[in-house]
């Protein structure tokens, strides 16, 4: 606890206790610039947007302030089914592996690669 603790935190006295100048006690007087809301300027990125909304206005928007909503068709789609009498049936070739039976001669075909 020696003498520096004392002055810690002062702005006459350093922190390794030595007295310091009066120049520090006193604020710096400078002219401070006048205030001048700063200009901005429109980009040209930002013009061509502008000009857009203007041109193509938005769907949603329109939707939004007239409240006339399209009606969507939300009607559940029917599962595929196969109608047509070119396949005959499904075989199983190898590891369950699903082939679509055209003609019996490829029916036995399949029938004689699985025992082999």
């Amino acid at each position: 606890m020696g003498a520096t603790n004392f002055y810690m935190g002062s702005l006459r006295y350093s922190p390794c206790g030595r007295k310091r100048k009066n120049h520090m006690l006193t604020s710096v007087k400078r002219n401070k610039p006048e205030f001048k809301p700063m200009k901005q300027e429109i980009s040209q990125l930002e013009a061509m947007r502008a000009e857009q909304e203007k041109q193509y206005t938005s769907v949603m928007e329109t939707y939004m302030k007239t409240g006339n909503y399209p009606k969507s068709n939300t009607h559940k789609k029917e599962s595929p089914i196969y109608t047509g009498t070119l396949v005959k049936g499904i075989a199983t070739m190898h590891k369950s592996n699903a082939v679509p039976v055209i003609s019996q001669q490829e029916a036995e075909d399949i029938s004689n690669m699985r025992r082999n």
